[in-house]
């Protein structure tokens, strides 16, 4: 692989970033209501030229944007990154009018996206997902778990807007509490967010090698791009999602695992709940995966694009660790047709895996962003703190500590732009550096914030401190889009696998 070593312009970019983060974006951050999509952020990135840029840069250049974001404001990164996650299987796999009537609103920041993947009951192992897409002979059928009657109606069509939503009530059951990630078999965790200023930063975006709608971004280089992998191991969800149409139903009591029911040779009924999903309730529009192939696994899983006026379709949100928009969706015989199809049925595992593949990398570079942030933070401090008759950094305790932190961060940042570049140039082992990249990189992001406190002491707990604020953003990754421990499992079978096929 090539050594890597940025560009001039690249490294002019990540500063011009980092500047228009600081300037433009913190401030609108500031302002946001915990737990709910920032709109004016979003139109604020999309006036920016970066959302159209996460459709045709390719992954490194989507890496160097989320660092850049991610060192001076969390809550931009994120909501980037969910603009990305939720988009991307349209811009990748959608039909020539699914991307007219969604790309556009996306890149200029009027439509909010939402990834729906994660369930109750199934977070890492993307294959045991139980949304059901059932059809059924016309007329009336039982609603969900044995109520009344749902009688069949057409899907609305038109661009998405306010829907009238039927409450459901009950918190999701089953393991598993994280955007899209379980850690260890049948367990789970959810990924941090709580109150304080300064919150926000979430999972994985990104914008796939092919070309897209939108206008090209006013910052930064020329794109570049790559061929998309689509293979790979379970899919995991990322957390995040705004405020809108989806919003008043409340997340309390239980609800039946989606399903896809049919309704006719090209129609589908989805019935069930989704957890942990970015932007809900408050998205325009949601990629939502449902198993329309009872017993097949991975090959019975179809994406589909469901605005967030249909009928049936309900949300609610959680409170999370760190307040970002992550929620609940109820499906109550929700209708979707071909029309609503990404890419082919039965085929929504791939694309999971081809959107997964993109953003593990970028992951792993918000997290970066994350880890130089706190080292920044602590190399001013330790070089300033009176301690013992001289400077913190005198001591050779501490000295060495920072030195490792920072050996840490680089080690990291060179492992996600090699993912990332492995996946411009369409390498067959994408999902391995992937995965490789997003462990060691939010591991490493998690030491180097948790050094960072240590080092600075008591004031680094205070609400509102910098790295109070990394110290609950820095918790999520290591879980959503794939627990650490599911990384590990991928890696391991990917090595495995070489071997055999020697």
């Amino acid at each position: 692989m090539t050594a890597f070593s940025l560009e001039p312009e690249q490294l002019a970019w990540c500063a011009e970033l980092r500047a228009l983060a600081a300037r433009r974006l913190r401030p609108l951050a500031e302002k946001g209501e915990p737990g709910r999509v920032n709109r004016a952020l979003v139109a604020e990135l999309g006036t920016a030229g970066l959302l159209s840029r996460l459709f045709t840069s390719g992954a490194l250049d989507l890496c160097l944007m989320r660092e850049s974001l991610a060192h001076a404001c969390t809550e931009a990164e994120t909501a980037l990154a969910l603009q990305g996650l939720g988009a991307h299987p349209v811009h990748a796999h959608g039909t020539p009018a699914q991307r007219a009537r969604w790309i556009p609103r996306v890149s200029d920041g009027s439509a909010v996206a939402a990834f729906a993947l994660s369930e109750p009951g199934a977070g890492s192992d993307a294959a045991a997902l139980s949304l059901r897409a059932d059809r059924a002979d016309e007329g009336a059928r039982p609603g969900p778990a044995g109520g009344a009657p749902v009688p069949h109606a057409s899907p609305p069509s038109g661009p998405s807007a306010a829907h009238t939503a039927r409450t459901r009530t009950g918190p999701p059951t089953g393991t598993g509490a994280g955007p899209g990630v379980s850690v260890g078999p049948g367990t789970g965790a959810g990924p941090g967010v709580g109150a304080g200023p300064r919150t926000g930063a979430g999972p994985g975006v990104g914008a796939g090698p092919r070309t897209g709608a939108g206008p090209e971004a006013s910052l930064g280089p020329p794109a570049r791009g790559g061929p998309a992998a689509a293979t790979g191991p379970p899919a995991e969800d990322g957390p995040g999602a705004g405020a809108g149409p989806m919003a008043g139903a409340a997340a309390s009591g239980t609800s039946p695992d989606l399903t896809a029911e049919p309704d006719g040779a090209s129609r589908w009924r989805l019935t069930g709940e989704k957890c942990w999903i970015s932007n809900a309730p408050d998205a325009d529009f949601c990629t939502v995966f449902a198993r329309t192939t009872p017993g097949a696994g991975a090959r019975g899983v179809t994406a589909f694009l469901v605005p967030a006026d249909r009928p049936g379709l309900t949300g609610g949100r959680l409170d999370m660790l760190s307040p970002h928009p992550i929620g609940t969706l109820g499906f109550d015989a929700v209708p979707v047709t071909a029309d609503d199809v990404l890419g082919t049925p039965d085929g929504g595992f791939r694309v999971a895996m081809d959107t997964l593949n993109l953003f593990r990398p970028s992951v792993g570079a918000f997290a970066v962003g994350m880890a130089q942030a706190a080292l920044d933070a602590t190399l001013e401090h330790t070089a300033r703190r009176d301690a013992f008759g001289g400077k913190l950094k005198d001591l050779q305790s501490v000295a060495h500590q920072v030195a490792e932190m920072s050996l840490r961060t680089e080690s990291a940042r060179l492992m996600v732009y090699a993912a990332a570049t492995a996946y411009d140039a369409g390498a067959a082992d994408v999902p391995r550096r992937a995965a490789m990249a997003k462990l060691l990189a939010t591991e490493t992001a998690q030491y180097v914030v948790d050094r960072a406190v240590q080092l600075h002491g008591a004031r680094a707990l205070q609400r509102g401190h910098l790295l109070e604020h990394l110290y609950r953003e820095v918790r999520a990754p290591r879980i959503y889009e794939g627990a650490s421990e599911v990384q590990r499992d991928i890696i391991a079978k990917e090595l495995y696998r070489n071997l055999e096929d020697r």
